[in-house]
Protein backbone atom coordinates (compact mmCIF):
# COMPACT_ATOMS: atom_id res chain seq x y z
CA UNK A 1 0.00 0.00 0.00
CA UNK A 2 1.35 3.42 -1.21
CA UNK A 3 1.71 5.71 1.45
CA UNK A 4 0.81 9.71 1.13
CA UNK A 5 2.52 12.11 2.67
CA UNK A 6 0.47 15.41 3.90
CA UNK A 7 2.13 18.61 5.61
CA UNK A 8 0.58 21.51 7.19
CA UNK A 9 2.69 24.43 8.00
CA UNK A 10 1.23 26.50 10.35
CA UNK A 11 1.72 29.66 12.46
CA UNK A 12 -1.30 30.99 14.82
CA UNK A 13 -3.34 28.77 13.46
CA UNK A 14 -5.80 27.90 16.41
CA UNK A 15 -8.87 28.23 14.24
CA UNK A 16 -8.13 26.11 11.45
CA UNK A 17 -5.79 23.37 12.23
CA UNK A 18 -8.71 21.11 13.69
CA UNK A 19 -10.45 21.57 10.61
CA UNK A 20 -8.27 21.07 7.69
CA UNK A 21 -6.74 17.51 9.89
CA UNK A 22 -10.59 16.62 9.54
CA UNK A 23 -10.78 17.73 5.56
CA UNK A 24 -8.16 15.97 4.84
CA UNK A 25 -9.04 13.00 6.25
CA UNK A 26 -12.37 12.66 5.27
CA UNK A 27 -10.96 13.57 1.46
CA UNK A 28 -8.51 10.40 1.59
CA UNK A 29 -10.88 7.99 3.11
CA UNK A 30 -13.49 8.70 0.92
CA UNK A 31 -11.67 8.81 -2.52
CA UNK A 32 -8.26 7.43 -1.69
CA UNK A 33 -9.16 4.86 0.50
CA UNK A 34 -6.26 2.69 -1.23
CA UNK A 35 -3.95 4.48 -0.23
CA UNK A 36 -2.06 5.03 3.71
CA UNK A 37 -1.42 8.24 4.54
CA UNK A 38 0.78 10.53 7.48
CA UNK A 39 -0.14 14.25 8.09
CA UNK A 40 2.37 15.98 9.36
CA UNK A 41 1.89 19.46 11.29
CA UNK A 42 5.17 21.66 11.53
CA UNK A 43 4.83 24.78 13.72
CA UNK A 44 6.52 27.70 13.51
CA UNK A 45 6.58 28.43 17.29
CA UNK A 46 2.81 29.49 17.48
CA UNK A 47 1.90 31.61 20.22
CA UNK A 48 -1.79 30.76 20.47
CA UNK A 49 -3.81 27.41 20.87
CA UNK A 50 -2.44 26.06 18.11
CA UNK A 51 0.12 23.44 19.35
CA UNK A 52 -1.93 22.07 22.63
CA UNK A 53 -4.50 21.77 19.29
CA UNK A 54 -2.40 19.35 17.78
CA UNK A 55 -1.44 17.60 20.49
CA UNK A 56 -4.42 16.29 21.40
CA UNK A 57 -4.82 15.75 17.50
CA UNK A 58 -1.78 13.54 17.52
CA UNK A 59 -3.43 11.47 20.81
CA UNK A 60 -6.32 10.47 18.53
CA UNK A 61 -4.59 9.59 16.00
CA UNK A 62 -1.34 8.12 15.43
CA UNK A 63 -1.04 9.24 11.88
CA UNK A 64 -0.41 12.35 12.69
CA UNK A 65 2.57 13.79 13.55
CA UNK A 66 3.67 17.34 14.37
CA UNK A 67 7.25 19.07 14.68
CA UNK A 68 7.46 21.71 17.03
CA UNK A 69 9.99 24.85 15.74
CA UNK A 70 11.84 26.13 18.72
CA UNK A 71 11.50 29.76 17.24
CA UNK A 72 9.93 31.21 14.24
CA UNK A 73 12.26 29.72 11.07
CA UNK A 74 10.11 31.75 8.83
CA UNK A 75 8.27 31.76 6.08
CA UNK A 76 10.48 29.62 3.57
CA UNK A 77 12.95 27.31 5.81
CA UNK A 78 9.97 25.80 8.02
CA UNK A 79 8.11 23.47 5.45
CA UNK A 80 10.98 22.83 3.31
CA UNK A 81 11.94 21.16 6.41
CA UNK A 82 8.94 19.53 6.83
CA UNK A 83 8.65 17.90 3.14
CA UNK A 84 12.13 17.04 3.59
CA UNK A 85 10.64 14.89 7.18
CA UNK A 86 8.03 13.03 5.07
CA UNK A 87 8.10 9.45 4.46
CA UNK A 88 5.24 8.39 1.72
CA UNK A 89 5.53 7.99 -1.83
CA UNK A 90 4.87 11.52 -2.49
CA UNK A 91 4.46 14.72 -0.15
CA UNK A 92 1.64 17.33 -0.57
CA UNK A 93 2.39 20.24 0.92
CA UNK A 94 -1.04 22.36 2.13
CA UNK A 95 -2.02 25.52 3.82
CA UNK A 96 -3.79 25.44 7.08
CA UNK A 97 -5.96 28.02 6.45
CA UNK A 98 -7.73 26.19 3.35
CA UNK A 99 -7.19 28.50 0.63
CA UNK A 100 -5.47 25.30 -0.64
CA UNK A 101 -8.59 23.02 -1.17
CA UNK A 102 -8.20 19.71 -0.15
CA UNK A 103 -10.71 18.75 -3.04
CA UNK A 104 -7.29 18.94 -5.29
CA UNK A 105 -5.68 15.57 -3.52
CA UNK A 106 -7.38 13.24 -5.39
CA UNK A 107 -6.58 15.17 -8.45
CA UNK A 108 -2.83 15.19 -7.76
CA UNK A 109 -2.65 11.60 -6.78
CA UNK A 110 -4.29 10.63 -10.20
CA UNK A 111 -1.69 12.65 -12.32
CA UNK A 112 1.08 11.29 -10.18
CA UNK A 113 0.06 7.52 -10.84
CA UNK A 114 -0.09 8.89 -14.49
CA UNK A 115 3.74 9.06 -14.70
CA UNK A 116 4.05 12.84 -13.11
CA UNK A 117 6.55 13.39 -10.57
CA UNK A 118 5.48 16.96 -9.73
CA UNK A 119 2.38 18.42 -9.55
CA UNK A 120 2.24 22.02 -9.30
CA UNK A 121 -0.98 23.84 -8.53
CA UNK A 122 -1.37 27.71 -9.84
CA UNK A 123 -3.81 30.04 -8.80
CA UNK A 124 -5.75 30.65 -12.10
CA UNK A 125 -8.32 32.64 -9.75
CA UNK A 126 -8.33 34.10 -6.63
CA UNK A 127 -10.55 35.38 -3.76
CA UNK A 128 -7.63 37.83 -2.53
CA UNK A 129 -7.45 41.25 -2.49
CA UNK A 130 -7.69 42.89 -6.08
CA UNK A 131 -3.98 45.12 -5.80
CA UNK A 132 -2.17 41.96 -4.49
CA UNK A 133 -3.17 39.52 -7.03
CA UNK A 134 -2.25 42.22 -9.85
CA UNK A 135 1.46 42.73 -7.98
CA UNK A 136 2.14 39.44 -7.93
CA UNK A 137 0.86 38.93 -11.14
CA UNK A 138 3.42 41.72 -12.26
CA UNK A 139 6.15 40.21 -10.56
CA UNK A 140 5.26 36.73 -12.16
CA UNK A 141 5.55 38.14 -15.59
CA UNK A 142 9.22 40.13 -14.52
CA UNK A 143 11.11 37.30 -12.86
CA UNK A 144 9.49 34.97 -16.18
CA UNK A 145 11.73 37.60 -18.89
CA UNK A 146 14.81 38.18 -17.01
CA UNK A 147 15.44 34.64 -15.36
CA UNK A 148 17.25 32.07 -17.43
CA UNK A 149 14.63 29.53 -15.58
CA UNK A 150 11.22 29.16 -16.38
CA UNK A 151 9.17 30.52 -13.64
CA UNK A 152 5.72 28.58 -12.84
CA UNK A 153 3.56 31.94 -12.49
CA UNK A 154 1.11 31.84 -9.84
CA UNK A 155 2.47 28.80 -7.78
CA UNK A 156 3.09 28.55 -4.45
CA UNK A 157 4.71 25.42 -4.06
CA UNK A 158 0.95 23.99 -3.27
CA UNK A 159 1.07 20.57 -5.52
CA UNK A 160 2.66 17.03 -5.11
CA UNK A 161 6.37 15.61 -4.80
CA UNK A 162 7.20 12.57 -5.91
CA UNK A 163 9.71 10.36 -3.32
CA UNK A 164 12.15 10.91 -5.93
CA UNK A 165 12.32 14.38 -6.23
CA UNK A 166 12.08 14.88 -2.33
CA UNK A 167 15.37 12.87 -2.36
CA UNK A 168 16.56 15.32 -4.40
CA UNK A 169 15.61 17.97 -1.96
CA UNK A 170 17.53 16.35 0.95
CA UNK A 171 20.66 16.27 -1.13
CA UNK A 172 20.53 19.91 -1.90
CA UNK A 173 21.49 21.32 1.63
CA UNK A 174 20.64 25.05 0.51
CA UNK A 175 19.72 26.97 3.97
CA UNK A 176 17.94 29.43 2.04
CA UNK A 177 15.21 27.54 0.09
CA UNK A 178 13.30 29.02 -2.54
CA UNK A 179 10.86 26.11 -3.45
CA UNK A 180 9.03 27.63 -6.63
CA UNK A 181 12.43 28.16 -7.68
CA UNK A 182 13.70 24.92 -6.60
CA UNK A 183 10.56 23.63 -8.20
CA UNK A 184 11.03 25.51 -11.63
CA UNK A 185 14.93 24.52 -11.74
CA UNK A 186 15.45 21.01 -11.08
CA UNK A 187 11.41 19.85 -11.38
CA UNK A 188 11.01 17.17 -14.06
CA UNK A 189 8.06 15.30 -15.50
CA UNK A 190 5.58 18.56 -13.98
CA UNK A 191 2.22 18.96 -14.27
CA UNK A 192 0.65 22.15 -14.15
CA UNK A 193 -3.02 21.92 -12.63
CA UNK A 194 -4.90 25.07 -12.04
CA UNK A 195 -7.01 25.70 -9.15
CA UNK A 196 -9.16 28.89 -7.49
CA UNK A 197 -7.91 30.08 -4.45
CA UNK A 198 -10.29 30.73 -1.99
CA UNK A 199 -9.69 33.71 1.04
CA UNK A 200 -9.21 32.16 4.20
CA UNK A 201 -11.49 30.10 6.36
CA UNK A 202 -10.59 31.88 9.87
CA UNK A 203 -7.98 33.53 11.24
CA UNK A 204 -5.78 36.24 9.92
CA UNK A 205 -3.48 36.09 7.10
CA UNK A 206 0.61 36.73 8.35
CA UNK A 207 1.71 37.49 5.28
CA UNK A 208 2.88 41.67 5.06
CA UNK A 209 4.26 43.80 2.52
CA UNK A 210 7.63 43.09 3.86
CA UNK A 211 7.45 39.56 3.82
CA UNK A 212 6.04 39.73 -0.11
CA UNK A 213 8.92 42.07 -0.79
CA UNK A 214 11.27 39.34 1.03
CA UNK A 215 9.98 36.58 -1.47
CA UNK A 216 10.59 38.73 -4.48
CA UNK A 217 13.99 39.53 -3.60
CA UNK A 218 15.22 35.70 -2.42
CA UNK A 219 13.80 34.82 -6.06
CA UNK A 220 15.43 37.99 -7.71
CA UNK A 221 19.07 36.80 -6.26
CA UNK A 222 18.91 33.20 -6.46
CA UNK A 223 17.30 33.23 -10.19
CA UNK A 224 17.87 36.12 -12.09
CA UNK A 225 21.31 38.12 -12.58
CA UNK A 226 19.44 40.90 -13.68
CA UNK A 227 19.76 42.94 -10.78
CA UNK A 228 23.86 43.02 -11.33
CA UNK A 229 23.54 43.56 -15.33
CA UNK A 230 20.98 46.59 -14.86
CA UNK A 231 23.71 48.19 -12.25
CA UNK A 232 25.89 48.00 -14.20
CA UNK A 233 24.52 48.57 -17.86
CA UNK A 234 23.11 51.86 -16.03
CA UNK A 235 26.33 52.75 -14.70
CA UNK A 236 27.66 52.98 -17.99
CA UNK A 237 24.69 55.14 -19.86
CA UNK A 238 24.88 57.33 -16.98
CA UNK A 239 28.67 57.68 -16.46
CA UNK A 240 28.64 57.80 -20.60
CA UNK A 241 26.09 60.75 -20.67
CA UNK A 242 27.37 62.46 -18.09
CA UNK A 243 31.20 62.70 -19.97
CA UNK A 244 28.99 63.98 -22.85
CA UNK A 245 27.46 66.60 -20.88
CA UNK A 246 31.04 67.43 -19.40
CA UNK A 247 32.46 68.00 -22.91
CA UNK A 248 29.38 69.51 -23.88
CA UNK A 249 29.92 72.72 -21.31
CA UNK A 250 33.35 72.50 -21.70
CA UNK A 251 33.01 73.16 -25.25
CA UNK A 252 30.17 75.59 -24.84
CA UNK A 253 32.30 77.59 -22.53
CA UNK A 254 35.91 77.89 -24.55
CA UNK A 255 33.31 79.16 -27.56
CA UNK A 256 31.13 81.61 -26.19
CA UNK A 257 33.24 82.03 -23.46
CA UNK A 258 31.85 85.69 -22.05
CA UNK A 259 28.16 84.86 -22.39
CA UNK A 260 27.94 81.44 -20.77
CA UNK A 261 26.62 81.60 -17.21
CA UNK A 262 25.08 77.92 -16.51
CA UNK A 263 25.54 78.29 -12.26
CA UNK A 264 25.42 75.82 -10.26
CA UNK A 265 22.30 73.77 -11.44
CA UNK A 266 23.75 71.17 -14.13
CA UNK A 267 26.10 70.75 -10.91
CA UNK A 268 23.73 69.92 -8.67
CA UNK A 269 21.38 68.22 -10.73
CA UNK A 270 24.19 65.54 -11.70
CA UNK A 271 24.96 64.96 -7.92
CA UNK A 272 21.79 63.96 -7.15
CA UNK A 273 21.16 61.94 -10.21
CA UNK A 274 24.60 60.20 -9.16
CA UNK A 275 23.44 59.82 -5.86
CA UNK A 276 19.89 58.46 -6.07
CA UNK A 277 21.41 55.90 -8.44
CA UNK A 278 24.07 54.84 -6.81
CA UNK A 279 22.04 54.38 -3.41
CA UNK A 280 19.56 52.21 -5.34
CA UNK A 281 22.16 50.42 -6.52
CA UNK A 282 24.19 49.64 -3.68
CA UNK A 283 20.87 48.40 -1.87
CA UNK A 284 20.21 46.39 -4.71
CA UNK A 285 23.54 44.73 -4.89
CA UNK A 286 23.76 44.47 -0.94
CA UNK A 287 20.72 41.51 -1.47
CA UNK A 288 22.59 39.37 -3.45
CA UNK A 289 25.39 40.06 -0.95
CA UNK A 290 23.13 39.28 1.87
CA UNK A 291 21.31 36.19 -0.16
CA UNK A 292 25.46 34.92 -0.15
CA UNK A 293 26.47 35.61 3.30
CA UNK A 294 23.11 34.26 4.20
CA UNK A 295 24.46 30.57 2.35
CA UNK A 296 28.11 30.52 3.72
CA UNK A 297 26.64 30.31 7.27
CA UNK A 298 25.42 27.11 6.05
CA UNK A 299 22.69 27.35 9.29
CA UNK A 300 20.57 24.36 9.91
CA UNK A 301 16.75 25.36 7.85
CA UNK A 302 14.99 24.82 11.92
CA UNK A 303 15.94 23.76 14.93
CA UNK A 304 13.21 21.07 17.00
CA UNK A 305 12.02 21.42 19.83
CA UNK A 306 9.89 18.34 20.40
CA UNK A 307 8.49 15.50 17.56
CA UNK A 308 5.66 13.87 18.18
CA UNK A 309 4.35 10.29 17.04
CA UNK A 310 7.36 10.07 14.84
Amino acid sequence: MKTISILIPCFNEQENVIAISRAIEEEIQKNLPQYDYEIIFIDNDSQDNTRPLIRELCKQNPKIKAIFNARNFGQFNSPYYGILQTIGDCTIPICADFQDPVEMIPKFVHEWENGAKIVAAVKSESDENKLVRFLRTCYYKLIKKISPVEQIEHFTGFGLYDRTFVEVLRNLKDPTPFMRGIVAELGYKKVILKYRQAKRRAGKTHNNWYSLFDAAMLSFTSYTKAGLRIATFFGIIVSTICFLIVLFYLGYKIIYWDNFNAGMTPLIIGVFLLGGLQLFFIGFIGEYIMSINDRIKNRPLVIEEERINF
